[in-house]
């Protein structure tokens, strides 16, 4: 965003006429001419009509010159101007050598720290940046923006443009994440002192539409686009320029959701407004043509589409210079239309020239050089060149997940997801490719490095934030996560209280509002924990595999499964399941499992069986042994001690329960379930951890709800009530013998019974070695629990049934503890996920259905696994079912008995699981449980 000095042609029409005037002794009619021209080139810039308005910029500038030197003062506003207008018809580097002038002459007449320097640093920034010399801008925006800060204060309005000038600089990075909080600021300023309907209002409403729609934020952009029009439209003009960058930005947006129709009338209209006031051979009116050829090659129309291409290349190779990035975009956009249409060696050829366009303007490590890698090797693919895409594919993830890993950093988990989800279907064709060359070595590593990258990363990526937030809580910073605390806490009660007297629509307002806000405030948390998590060391992206084969135990052997939407050159894709197994060898084999619907049928069947106690449970137990172990279990060779890396419906599974023909695979094997690479990785910190123990049983012989404790919102206090008079729960004896047990063999353990295992005590818990807390557990509860199980059920439904239940599965999971006068208290998962557990080894949750959530295929369980996960439990041991109190009274004993004897956490489950098994044969007793995370043994301290 561009501002000539003083903001106003006002404020320079009378320093022309009295400064100027001051310099000569008389009113200079050549002088009075230069004052004419600068106002009408004025004049024609504020319409839009820039090369029209160059001419008089150009005529005042020399006349200037002429009469006053070409270095007083006054000439920087007019060498300013003119700069502006070469740089807004595409000509930056026509604009550099003014604007370098401007600055020179500035910082001798009005020294180093003026704001008019300021001005003259950020144009000159700006010109760079348009030149995408990035590493040149920067440092010229930042102390630009340092010197306005100082003089002006931090609240004026060219505070605010310099803000935004440097935000854009990183968002044409991708780093996204730095830019965002420098457009909210900016936004914040120009509506408090210029009003929400100014223009310059309007332009950064656009520019922070174009930042949430590069993230995948839809309804956020758009939204910011409307409003930029409806500012723009009635303070511009319909047919300004600047109208025209919105309504592309919009129909852009409406591209990536693919609504091309309603995108078609605002490509053609942005069109014909920039080749009216910009005229035909614009570069925009190349990027229009580039948008529109890119429409109908996706409609299926090749020949419009090339010749949209073509004329868009002819403007571009005119006005651009050779190396410009948006050539390589053209070529990037024409090489696929040459790929749809069977032309493989003319697409080659435009990849390899824009690849080495984007390399050399924008560095080798910028995320437009690895989508450009991925499509030429796409291309070799098509080709039957495999060996020589290989390398470019790896090459590409080596980029994105450094891009990654910085973005990571600054974003809220929910951003996080639906960054990676964008990713997904790349994932997927490179799963694709590996099932119709299993055993191509190169392709093997590609794909595994891959999903050891992404699989699980949005649990990982918002855990080590969590651990750094932790870590770090300033002042200000505890008092923002107290308060994201109390939000995702009023989320959750209201979501199960229900709308009461307020309209259903304005209570799902509400709802949306608490959690707007709070993902604002986890993004900030984030941001402010970049610093400490950018100092975590991670394998290369070409080392990982070989680093996880190294950590794997002699007899071990990684299992991974991927569920997918198989995406083949022609014909429509199918969801399938494909396997990967890794040796400490470092050997990798692949195995396509064949379509997911009988899979994920026969998953969710065996599951139900085993709940149900289903005495026929043998049936459906060797049907999914023989769909996704059998074929598995060639390639693992004689390992003994299995890491399962489930997927999709499979995360559901207990596969010790799993049957292979000659016995369950308990009898044969060590089962370890992991999250994500981190759970194999040693830990950077892997510093001594604590060593208390906690223990929960708040279910003790508890009454029915009573209400909670008081609140000053009243729809907040009788949303708890209503909620907690819901629920429904059976008196559960085993908890308190099971804790009292764990005290006995851990004397250092704290305990909690009934009244005094409350929702408070359990959230200021802070990073006790060992968690455990045995009561009621919930997953999607609707139905009266069976009897002698460690279930919560509802009257009515989850809150009444007078409202759907909540759509975040992380509000739909949680578990019951008691409230301060003696009732109930839930606490979900979404509330759990703030525990500070960052030094906790392990977390057991000894009640039903703690293991459940809803199933995201290559983003795992969404429920209280997830949540614990965040928080930063080590390992969580859960259920996959409505679990006897009895039996797992019994089970717990022996798992601690066994973990105090100093087994792995997984091995000592493996242990406990066998022994109930020789008195309660069936698997509903023994087999609900898994262990999911980290598998050594505890490091607990003996108690003093």
């Amino acid at each position: 965003m561009r501002r000539v000095f003083g903001g106003t042609v006002a404020v320079f029409v009378l320093v022309c006429l009295t400064g100027l005037t001051a310099v000569v002794a008389r009113r200079d009619a050549r002088l009075q001419d230069a004052s004419a021209a600068y106002a009408e080139a004025m004049r024609l810039e504020q319409v839009g009509r820039y090369a029209a308005a160059l001419p008089s910029g150009e005529r005042a500038l020399a006349i200037q010159e002429e009469v006053l030197g070409k270095n007083h003062p006054a000439i920087a506003q007019t060498l300013t101007t003119v700069a502006i207008l070469h740089d807004k018809q595409g000509h930056p580097a026509r604009a550099e050598p003014l604007f370098e002038r401007a600055v020179s002459i500035l910082e001798t007449a009005r020294g180093p720290d003026s704001p008019e320097l300021a001005q003259a640093l950020d144009n000159l920034a700006l010109s760079y940046s348009h030149q995408h010399q990035y590493a040149r801008a920067l440092p010229l925006h930042q102390r630009a923006l340092a010197i306005l800060e100082a003089t002006l204060g931090t609240k004026h309005p060219d505070v605010a443009r310099t803000r935004i000038n440097l935000a854009v600089a990183w968002s044409n990075q991708s780093l996204h994440t730095k830019a965002e909080p420098l457009y909210e600021q900016a936004l914040s300023i120009q509506e408090e002192s210029l009003g929400r309907n100014h223009p310059e209002v309007a332009r950064t409403l656009n520019k922070l539409g174009r930042h949430y729609a590069d993230q995948g934020l839809h309804e956020q952009a758009e939204a910011r686009y409307r409003r930029a029009l409806d500012i723009q439209q009635t303070t511009l003009g319909e047919n300004h320029p600047e109208v025209a960058d919105t309504l592309a930005n919009l129909a852009r947006l409406y591209s990536l959701q693919g609504q091309d129709a309603r995108a078609e009338p605002l490509l053609l209209r942005v069109l014909l407004i920039r080749m009216v006031s910009l005229g035909k051979n614009h570069p925009d009116v190349a990027a229009a043509l580039n948008n529109l050829a890119n429409l109908y090659s996706r409609r299926g129309q090749p020949i419009v589409a090339e010749q949209l291409y073509w004329l868009a290349l002819s403007i571009q190779d005119r006005e651009l210079w050779k190396g410009h990035p948006d050539i390589a975009v053209a070529f990037n956009n024409l090489a696929g239309l040459y790929s749809k249409q069977g032309l493989p060696g003319f697409a080659e050829g435009l990849l390899r020239q824009a690849l080495s366009i984007q390399q050399a303007a924008l560095g080798p490590r910028h995320p437009d050089v690895a989508r450009t890698l991925d499509n030429l090797g796409w291309v070799l693919v098509g080709q039957q060149r495999l060996a020589e895409a290989v390398p470019l594919f790896m090459q590409s993830l080596s980029i994105s997940d450094e891009f990654l890993r910085r973005e990571a950093t600054g974003l809220s988990e929910s951003r996080l997801t639906r960054y990676l989800q964008r990713l997904r279907e790349n994932e997927e064709r490179l799963y694709t490719l590996l099932r119709e060359h299993p055993s191509d070595a190169g392709l093997q590593r590609v794909v595994l490095t891959t999903v050891l990258l992404r699989k699980g990363r949005s649990v990982e990526e918002p855990a080590a934030s969590m651990r750094a937030i932790h870590d770090s809580l300033e002042a200000k910073d505890r008092d923002t996560f107290t308060q994201w605390r109390k939000l995702r806490e009023r989320l959750a009660v209201l979501s199960f209280g229900g709308p009461g007297p307020l309209p259903f629509s304005e209570y799902q307002q509400i709802l949306k509002e608490l959690a707007t806000q709070g993902d604002a405030l986890e993004a900030d948390l984030a941001r402010r924990s970049a610093r400490l998590r950018e100092l975590t060391r991670r394998p290369s992206v070409e080392d990982l595999v070989d680093r996880v084969a190294a950590e794997l135990p002699r007899d071990g052997a990684l299992v991974e499964w991927m569920a997918y939407t198989d995406r083949p050159s022609q014909g429509p894709g199918q969801r399938r399941y494909l396997a990967m197994v890794l040796t400490p060898d470092a050997r990798i084999q692949a195995v396509d499992l064949g379509p997911a619907d009988r899979i994920d049928e026969a998953a969710v069947q065996q599951r139900a069986a085993l709940a149900r106690r289903d005495a026929h449970h043998p049936r459906s137990t060797a049907r999914l042994s023989s769909l996704v172990v059998r074929p598995v279990l060639p390639l693992v060779g004689q390992a003994r001690h299995l890491f399962l890396a489930p997927d999709g419906q499979l995360g559901l599974v207990p596969f010790d329960a799993l049957h292979d023909g000659k016995g369950f695979l308990i009898e044969r094997f060590e089962l370890s379930y992991v999250n994500s690479v981190s759970d194999l990785l040693p830990h950077p910190e892997d510093a001594p951890k604590s060593s208390s123990v906690v223990v929960f049983a708040p279910s003790v012989a508890p009454p029915l709800g009573t209400r909670s404790e008081a609140s000053h919102d009243a729809r907040y206090d009788s949303a708890r009530r209503d909620d907690a008079d819901a629920l429904f729960s059976a008196p559960l004896p085993g908890t308190r013998e099971e804790a009292l047990t764990i005290k006995s063999l851990l004397p250092q353990t704290q305990v909690y019974l009934g009244p005094e295992a409350t929702k408070q005590r359990l959230l200021e818990v802070h990073s006790p070695g060992l968690l455990h807390i045995a009561g009621h557990g919930y997953y999607d509860n609707d139905e009266e629990p069976p009897r002698g199980t460690r279930a919560l059920g509802q009257f009515g439904g989850m809150n009444g049934a007078r409202t759907p239940p909540p759509e975040d599965p992380l509000l739909r999971s949680g578990l019951v503890l008691s409230d301060a006068r003696g009732g109930h208290s839930r606490v979900t998962a979404l509330e759990l996920a703030g525990l500070d557990l960052r030094c906790t080894q392990l977390v057991v949750l000894s009640a039903c259905d703690t293991g459940r959530g809803d199933v995201k295929p290559g983003d795992g369980i969404y429920g209280l696994r997830r949540a614990f996960a965040i928080a930063g439990a080590e390992t969580v041991v859960m259920s996959l079912w409505k679990v006897s109190d009895d039996t797992t009274r019994l089970l717990m004993e022996d798992y601690y008995r066994h973990l105090r004897a100093g087994k792995g956490r997984s091995e000592a489950l493996h242990l406990a699981m066998l022994e109930l098994r020789k008195t309660h044969p069936h698997p509903y007793h023994w087999a609900p449980f898994i262990s999911v995370g980290r598998d050594g043994p505890l490091r607990l301290a003996p108690a003093r």
